[in-house]
């Protein structure tokens, strides 16, 4: 199992947890975060918008340009931010932390 902590606009930490080779969207979303998701994971979107920890963010596979490209679109980015459909678990992002932008709107909810 891989551990994830993600961080709320409001501060809440959310801890939630997934199997090596699982998207962080996925798991995200199963937590209940707001992380919509829109374009299933084709980067046609900027709805699963994420800022990494500092301290993650070099462990991360660099953000393909198409990846880049959506981000430029999306509210709140920052030099850590990539896309949660982008980011696939491994054993060693066990630990890792985001935090889901005040931005964020979940339009499934309403």
């Amino acid at each position: 199992m891989v551990r994830v902590t993600f961080v709320t606009a409001e501060g809440a930490r959310i801890e939630a947890q997934g199997e090596a080779g699982q998207r962080l969207l996925e798991i995200g979303q199963n937590a209940g975060l707001p992380l919509e998701g829109t374009c299933e994971g084709q980067m046609a979107c900027s709805t699963c918008h994420v800022v990494v920890a500092a301290q993650w963010f070099d462990r991360l596979t660099p953000a393909a340009e198409d990846e880049e490209d959506m981000l430029d679109l999306a509210a709140g980015v920052t030099r850590t931010s990539r896309l949660s459909c982008q980011i696939e678990l491994t054993a060693d992002l066990d630990g890792l932390e985001v935090r889901v932008p005040e931005e964020a709107r979940d339009m499934q909810r309403g």
